[in-house]
């Protein structure tokens, strides 16, 4: 930990004095240290909890707040689903700024969190604790309240309509079944398994529009060839459009929200029509809510401001792969890359992938990658350093795990590192590591969990 601060810090000054991607100015520098402090400030619950978990009472007790924040979280967000319950939201700028919203039919539920990504990952991380507990309690309490948790929490993952952390969950939660076989044996543990997968798997296809948001998924054989022919070459493919990232994101929305197939007229209109072979062209993305213009203003010799509106355009990738994909793959992941460049071995600093021009002044940053965020910002060192840290964690429990009974620690630390393995999984497309909501509840529990696996 002490070495990917030194890291950052050393990142910081070349960022000043050597690839200058920081300008000598006083705004710009203290941005950049208060993000260096923030990282502090995630990792401080580890030692917090560690030293504050004094027996193994305490984990337990960790295990069943877990399970309450869980349950709150729930039904706060089926308020939103269904009852109107107030959303503030984080998720652009214009919304940050403390609007009092509802949530339209398809929204996403974010709950009491600022964004539903935030809450999609926070879930990945805890459920396989949580529910977990249905395996390795002994008391009639902690097994009911295992059962809540996945039941509540598997349910408000799926109105997240969240496709990276709900693969991420399935990902840990796969190997965390076949751990709890292999330990208990098929008679303590397969009607358990199979009730979770029967209702995992007709809440996942009935329930919510998560299933109508995977219909979405990327071809895999596709993005391949656009990532080694386009990715890389970030002056070519950043047009002035894709700046203001935030307009782009407000018009995310599931598939079944999408409006009659639509194509461009001559006269600049859209109409509906189908290619030469019978298929379907179109001139939005397939997850794009309606066509939003473009707008611009003029102002003629008088003085008198006009409105203009021309029709949006849209990159190759986003008509091919959805918008969601194509603000990734034309903007932020190139820029990211594009930092990396800069300083192979330190980055380009913290706070400094999404600006056009050395002087801008960016309030929000965003890869949607974290593995590529910690190379563009970091480097090479910052990544190995930061990662190592968190395999290192997960090894210091697997050690922990291999010397404890199942019933007295065991099933529970295996659920932890379940669920480190799932945010491993969901950094590939959300910044799970550097969204505060997720970073201090996971650096908390590491420590919680490192202090119970020491107890004896």
């Amino acid at each position: 930990m002490a070495a990917y601060l030194a890291i950052g810090a050393a990142s910081g000054l070349a960022a000043i004095f050597i690839v200058k991607t920081i300008p000598m100015e006083t705004i710009h520098i203290m941005k950049w240290g208060l993000h260096w402090v923030r990282r502090i400030e995630y990792f401080f619950p580890l030692f917090l909890f560690y030293d504050g978990f004094k027996n193994k009472s305490h984990f337990k007790n960790l295990i069943q707040v877990l399970a309450l924040v869980v349950l709150a979280a729930a039904v706060y967000g089926f308020g939103q689903k269904y009852a109107q319950w107030p959303v503030y939201s984080t998720m652009n700028r214009e919304f940050a700024k403390g609007w009092r919203l509802v949530l339209t039919e398809h929204a996403r539920v974010p709950s009491t969190f600022a964004g539903h990504y935030d809450l999609a990952a926070f879930l990945v991380l805890v459920l396989p604790l949580t529910m977990g507990a249905v395996f390795y309690s002994k008391s009639l309490l902690g097994k009911v309240s295992g059962w809540t948790s996945f039941i509540l929490g598997y349910t408000l993952l799926i109105l997240t309509a969240s496709r990276t952390s709900y693969l991420a969950l399935v990902g840990s939660i796969i190997p965390l079944f076949c751990f709890y076989i292999y330990a208990l044996g098929w008679k303590k543990t397969l009607s358990k398994v199979l009730i979770m997968t029967v209702f995992g798997t007709v809440t996942f296809l009935v329930f919510g529009d998560l299933s109508g948001r995977f219909s979405q998924i990327i071809n895999l054989s596709k993005i391949n060839g656009y990532i080694s022919n386009n990715i890389f070459h970030l002056d070519q493919k950043t047009p002035q459009r894709y700046v203001n990232l935030t307009d782009q994101l407000a018009l995310v929305a599931d598939k079944t929200d999408v409006p009659p197939t639509l194509v461009r007229s001559e006269g600049g209109g859209f109409q509906s029509g189908t290619g030469e072979n019978g298929t379907t062209e179109s001139s939005v993305p397939s997850d794009v809510y309606n066509e939003v213009p473009d707008l611009s203003t003029s102002t003629d010799a008088n003085g008198v401001v006009r409105i203009i509106s021309k029709p949006r355009i849209y990159s190759d990738a986003a008509l091919t792969y959805g918008l969601s994909s194509a603000i990734r793959l034309d903007a932020l992941w190139p820029r990211a890359i594009a930092g990396f460049k800069k300083n192979p071995l330190l980055g380009s600093g913290y706070s400094t992938l999404l600006k056009v021009q050395l002087t801008d002044f960016t309030e929000a940053e965003s890869t949607d990658n974290d593995y590529l965020r910690a190379l563009g910002e970091t480097g090479l060192l910052g990544f190995l350093a930061f990662y190592g840290l968190i395999i290192y964690a997960g090894y210091l429990l697997w050690k922990s795990l291999k010397d404890r009974d199942f019933y007295d620690g065991k099933g529970a630390l295996a659920a932890v590192i379940a669920g480190i393995l799932g945010l491993l999984v969901n950094a590939f497309y959300i910044d799970v590591f550097e969204a505060s909501k997720v970073a201090l509840a996971f650096w908390g529990l590491v420590g919680a969990s490192l202090a119970y696996g020491k107890k004896d």
